[in-house]
C-alpha cells in the first residue's frame, strides 16, 4: 500500500508538471487554430475598414499571444476587442482613435484591478450570471457562423461546411489527426482548388517591422468615449470573469485570479497602440476553443502567436489575399465547436432552477439587446440576490 500511494503521488505530480510545461506536439498544433474563426474575421475587418498597418497589427497580435501562453501555461488567448471591432468597422474608424481607446482601455483596467475592484466583482456577480454571459456569447459565435460563413461561398460554401462538420465530428478524439488539423486541412486543399489565383501578383513577400505611434491625449479622450466605454462591460463580463471561471473548470488544478488577468489584460493595451497594434483581450470563448481542439497548456497559443508575427514580418503585402484564400465556411465551422463549448457550460446550473433561468436570462439580453452584456450583468445578479434569498457566493474569486 505505501508503495501504490507513492507511485499515484508521483503519477500525479507528473501530470501536474506537464500541465505546466510548454508542449508543441501535434494536439497543441490542432489546438492552435481553435479560435481562428473569431479572430481572423475581426482583424481582416478591421484593417481595412480602418487602413491600419498590417504589419503592425500581424506582428502585435501574434507577440501578445506569446506572450500569455508563456505566462499562463495553459491556452489563454488573446482575442481582438469585439465591441471595438465591430464600431470600427461599421463606422471606419481613423487608426489613432482606435489606438487612443486601447490605450484608454488599458489604464481602466489597470486601475480596476489595482485597486481591487475586480475582486470585488468576482465576489459578487453569482457563477449563474458568468454562465449565462457565456451562454450569450456562445449562441452569437453559432448565429454568427451560420449567418455570415457558412453560407459566404453559396452552394459550394453549404457543401463544403457540410464536409468540414462531418469531418470534425469523425475526427472528435483522434489522438493521431486531431479534428481542427483536419478541418483546417480540408479548407486549404478547398482554396487552393477553386481560389489559387487570388495569390497571383507581386508585393506579397517583404521584411516589415511594426510602427511607432505615439497616441495623443485627443485620441485617448475620444477612443474612450466612442470605443472605451462600450467595450468594458463585456470585457468584465466576458474577458474577466467568464474567462477565469473557464480557466478554472478546464484546469481547477491551477489556481488563477482576476487581478492577474486583469494586470495581463491591462499591460497588453498598454503596450500595443504605441506599436499599432489593435485593442485585444482574453476570452473565454477564445480558451474554449484552444481546449476543445486539444490545446492543453501554452504551446497552443505560442504556435497560434507565432504564425501572425511571422505572416506580419513576412507577408504583411499579401495579408488581404491570404485572407480571403482561406474559406469562411470552413471558419464558420471552427467558430460552431467554439460556441457550442461555451453553450454546454451552461449545464452545470440545471441543478437549481432559479439559477439556471437567471443564466438562460442573462444569455438571452447579452445576445439579443444592445449592451446586453452590461445589462444581463446588472439585471442577473439583483435577480440573483432578490430570488436565492440574497446568498454570497465566494466560490469563484
Amino acid at each position: 500500500m505505501p508503495e501504490d500511494t507513492s507511485r499515484r503521488k508521483v503519477e500525479e505530480s507528473g501530470r501536474r508538471r506537464s500541465t505546466r510545461d510548454l508542449r508543441f506536439d501535434r494536439h497543441e498544433l490542432a489546438g492552435a487554430f481553435g479560435d481562428l474563426g473569431t479572430d481572423l474575421p475581426l482583424i481582416v475587418g478591421m484593417v481595412l475598414a480602418a487602413g491600419l498597418d498590417a504589419a503592425s497589427v500581424l506582428v502585435m497580435f501574434g507577440a501578445m499571444q506569446i506572450f500569455t501562453g508563456v505566462v499562463y501555461r495553459m491556452p489563454m488567448a488573446v482575442q481582438p476587442l469585439k465591441a471595438v471591432a465591430v464600431l470600427v468597422i461599421t463606422q471606419k474608424l481613423a487608426p489613432n482613435i482606435i489606438y487612443g481607446a486601447g490605450l484608454a482601455i488599458g489604464v481602466v483596467m489597470l486601475v480596476l484591478a489595482l485597486t481591487g475592484l475586480l475582486q470585488w466583482l468576482a465576489r459578487v456577480v453569482p457563477k449563474c450570471v458568468v454562465r449565462g454571459i457565456q451562454f450569450g456569447l456562445g449562441v452569437q459565435l453559432v448565429t454568427l457562423a451560420l449567418k455570415d460563413y457558412v453560407r459566404a461561398d453559396g452552394g459550394w460554401g453549404y457543401a463544403l461546411a457540410g464536409a468540414a462538420f462531418v469531418l470534425a465530428l469523425v475526427l472528435a478524439g483522434n489522438r493521431r489527426l486531431p479534428a481542427a488539423l483536419g478541418v483546417i486541412g480540408l479548407g486549404l486543399a478547398y482554396a487552393l482548388v477553386f481560389h489559387a489565383e487570388k495569390l497571383g501578383g507581386g508585393g506579397v513577400f517583404g521584411f516589415r517591422l511594426p510602427q511607432a505611434h505615439m497616441p495623443t491625449w485627443s485620441d485617448v479622450w475620444t477612443g474612450f468615449l466612442v470605443l472605451a466605454l462600450p467595450q468594458i462591460p463585456l470585457s468584465l463580463g466576458n474577458s474577466i470573469l467568464a474567462t477565469k471561471q473557464v480557466a478554472s473548470d478546464f484546469f481547477p488544478e491551477r489556481p488563477l485570479t482576476v487581478r492577474r488577468i486583469g494586470l495581463t489584460y491591462s499591460f497588453m493595451n498598454l503596450v500595443n497602440p504605441f506599436l499599432s497594434g489593435i485593442p485585444v483581450c482574453h476570452g473565454s470563448g477564445g480558451l474554449a476553443g484552444h481546449y476543445a481542439f486539444g490545446g492543453r497548456t501554452g504551446g497552443s497559443v505560442v504556435i497560434y502567436g507565432a504564425c501572425f508575427a511571422l505572416a506580419g514580418l513576412c507577408l504583411s503585402g499579401g495579408f488581404e489575399r491570404f485572407s480571403h484564400l482561406f474559406p469562411l465556411p470552413v471558419l464558420g465551422v471552427l467558430l460552431v465547436f467554439e460556441g457550442w463549448t461555451l453553450l454546454t457550460l451552461l449545464r452545470d446550473t440545471a441543478g437549481a432552477k432559479s439559477e439556471f433561468m437567471i443564466a438562460v436570462l442573462v444569455g438571452l439580453m447579452a445576445f439579443g439587446l444592445p449592451y446586453g452584456y452590461v445589462a444581463g450583468l446588472l439585471i442577473g445578479t439583483a435577480l440573483y440576490y432578490l430570488t436565492c434569498g440574497g446568498r454570497l457566493k465566494l466560490g469563484h474569486e
